[in-house]
């Protein structure tokens, strides 16, 4: 009997820290991946977009705070793999993991449910889980190197800038993806198939035409993204912005297309500029529409059980009542009810 109850005492602990390696291991992949795109800022090396703070927020919102651990693990062995850890390091994964932890807070404490079928959830992820939680980490990070020499006090904003929006797009573009993966499937009929399948195919050719010619016509890129908007709510906008980021992202760092002839600095504002906007578009598009879609589905339920009542009522008949009321009990003429 005692040997069962230390294995259910052990059974959480045992789960958590599995999930906590889980987590660990995509954090530090997707470290290793957002390192393929990054930039010179003052001579300091940043990610236009980081999707580390992505995978951790989605993971403490899908499993909750138990898996912070696995955030300060990955974060360490993608600091381990580009320097010699010492005191700095602890600073960093510190500020590393304290910024979604925070962001995992805040979200909850408003509501935040993981559908994001609500304008106040995109809302909500964008200002607290994005641009409010990230100042943590980007905070941190610019200032330890301030602190340390590397950096000098006057290129701190242009660095910060730089720092904060890369964390802020890893959450904006990644954590909603991970979020819509981990969600119940949906069923498609073969029509909005054939649709996805047509978008897909727009977008392999128009996004790559935008980024790469270097007329600069990124604006090519929003049409998609409101029509994946409009017609595949938050799984639809967020590939499609995700993949017009990553494209852009990696032909900023090339210095080719319509990034040919910019400074480093110039660089990662046009850059940030349409990262920032595209995944505006997709994350608060899609909620809107999403949150409207549901209304209409509500108010047309309410028409459906008004009708319903109409016609017992021309009948002749009893009304069913609310959904619920059928099996209640009737009063009596005399006020006691039947027994």
């Amino acid at each position: 009997m005692a040997g069962v109850l230390v294995t259910r005492q052990f059974r959480p602990l045992t789960e958590a820290a599995l999930l906590s390696l889980a987590v660990a291991a995509c954090y530090y992949a997707a470290g290793r991946l957002g390192l393929l795109g990054r930039l010179v800022v003052e001579g300091v090396v940043v990610t236009p977009i980081w999707p580390p703070t992505g995978v951790a927020v989605a993971a403490l919102l899908l499993l909750g705070a138990r898996v912070w651990p696995g955030i300060a693990l990955g974060s360490f062995l993608v600091i381990a793999s580009l320097t010699t850890p010492g005191l700095t390091t602890v600073v960093t994964v510190v500020s590393n993991t304290a910024a979604p932890l925070c962001a995992f807070l805040l979200l909850r404490q408003v509501g935040f449910r993981l559908d994001m079928a609500r304008l106040r959830d995109g809302l909500s992820l964008v200002f607290l889980g994005g641009f409010g939680a990230m100042l943590i980490s980007s905070t941190a990070g610019v200032g330890l190197h301030v602190a340390t020499g590397s950096l000098d006090k006057r290129e701190f904003w242009a660095v910060w800038l730089a720092w904060w929006a890369g964390d802020t797009m890893g959450v904006l573009l990644v954590a909603p993806l991970l979020l819509v993966l981990a969600g119940p499937a949906g069923r498609f009929r073969m029509r909005r198939w054939k649709e996805a399948v047509a978008l897909g195919l727009a977008t392999l050719v128009l996004v790559p035409l935008a980024v790469f010619s270097p007329m600069s016509l990124l604006f090519l890129v929003f049409p998609l993204l409101v029509w994946a908007a409009l017609r595949f709510q938050l799984a639809g906008s967020v590939l499609c912005a995700l993949f017009a980021s990553v494209l852009t992202t990696a032909e900023a760092t090339s210095g080719e297309g319509a990034f040919l002839h910019l400074s480093d600095v110039e660089i990662m504002v046009k850059l940030q500029a349409f990262n920032g906007s595209a995944s505006l578009t997709a994350l608060l598009l899609a909620a809107v529409i999403t949150e409207q879609r549901a209304i209409r589905r509500s108010v047309r339920r309410a028409c459906e059980e008004l009708a319903e009542v109409l016609e017992h009522l021309a009948a002749g008949e009893p009304s069913p009542g609310p959904p619920g009321t059928a099996g209640r009990r009737t009063a009596s003429p005399g006020g006691h009810r039947d027994p």
